[in-house]
């Protein structure tokens, strides 16, 4: 019992895995690369914003900030790019924006490391605010206003990138290994240590354990999964401007984040899934320019209501269901429904 008890959600992962294999046989285009391979691109980056906050507790707002830089090191590295760039083949320059997002994370991290709480909100909102500015007013290198477009991505098996079902499973693979990597990771020593600060940093420092690497560790790895983000939704949009690294960018990835439930990393991916309907048929549900409203009213209800997010509200009425079942198990026979033999005995 307990060997099936530990298996169950490593099964759950595999069944939601394959179902997502299987979706792209049974949807339209529209739903498989606008709906499903925008919240698994855009769910990316979330993630890293998750990792962070579920066994670091850093809550950082530079995520958005981080995969801007990989997005606009392959805009501008694309050989496909408008305006011309360095002209790179994408083999190189995917691999090449996915490093620097990591360095740019522990550059983050480097800088934030000495601060907590709403101290650590404000230094990754400031850095994130003034990359958005910096990248908005330098013309030469970024192209301001405009940014840089056409950015189409390589072609996969000699299809375009930009084809549907090549952008839906690159995402959702490249999304299952960095799912399972922090899976993984977290289970390791650095991860162990990583929760161990979390908790207790003072504790750990005590043990020997150099907090201050750790944590900047910690930010190098979210600022690779960021990175990995940043290249796919570049990819996604064509391109990227200062528009999106900016600070609605900042706020809507932040907002997927609590939405989902920071309790595990599969929030990240739920609350990005619950944004990208909400965006997408925001006008059909109420109005276009009250997007912001319903969101804001979403949020405000799962938090009001959970402030776990969505997987709160599934671990609830997953207790309470349990909760009912033992009442069930454990209620008394009544007599008249015991059996003849117990009747006569």
């Amino acid at each position: 019992m307990t060997g099936m008890i530990r298996s169950w959600p490593l099964a759950l992962t595999a069944a939601v895995i394959a179902v997502l294999v299987i979706l792209p046989l049974l949807l339209p285009n529209f739903w498989i690369a606008n709906i499903l391979g925008r919240s698994i691109a855009y769910g990316i980056i979330a993630l890293s914003l998750t990792f962070l906050a579920t066994y670091g507790g850093f809550v950082s707002l530079a995520q958005t900030m981080i995969a801007g830089v990989a997005g606009y090191t392959i805009a501008i590295l694309a050989p496909t790019a408008i305006p011309a760039g360095a002209g790179w083949s994408y083999g190189l320059a995917i691999p090449f924006a996915i490093l620097m997002a990591t360095l740019a994370g522990l550059i983050v991290g480097a800088i934030a490391v000495r601060t907590r709480g709403i101290y650590l909100l404000m230094i990754t909102l400031a850095l994130a605010v003034g990359f958005s500015l910096f990248v908005q007013s330098n013309v030469e290198l970024f192209n301001g206003y405009e940014g840089i477009r056409n950015v189409v991505g390589p072609d996969v098996f000699g299809m375009p990138f930009r084809t549907p079902l090549v952008f839906y499973y690159v995402s959702l693979a490249t999304a299952v290994l960095l799912y399972l990597g922090v899976m993984y990771l977290v289970r390791t020593p650095f991860g162990l240590v990583l929760q161990a600060l979390r908790d207790n940093s003072r504790r750990a420092a005590a043990l020997g354990y150099n907090t201050a690497l750790h944590r900047i560790a910690a930010f190098g790895a979210a600022g690779f999964i960021a990175g990995c983000g940043g290249v796919l939704t570049c990819f996604y949009n064509i391109g990227i401007s200062p528009g999106s690294v900016g600070m609605g960018a900042t706020v809507n990835i932040l907002i997927m984040s609590v939405i989902g439930g920071l309790g595990h990393p599969i929030g990240a991916f739920i609350g990005a899934l619950i944004f990208t309907l909400i965006d997408t048929f925001a006008a059909s549900i109420y109005d276009r320019d009250r997007f912001n409203t319903l969101i804001g009213l979403l949020f405000l209800v799962i938090v009001l209501a959970s402030p776990d997010g969505v997987l709160g509200i599934g671990k609830k009425l997953a207790g309470l269901f349990r909760r009912k079942e033992r009442s069930a198990e454990a209620a008394p026979v009544s007599p008249a429904q015991a059996s003849p033999a117990q009747s006569e005995h």
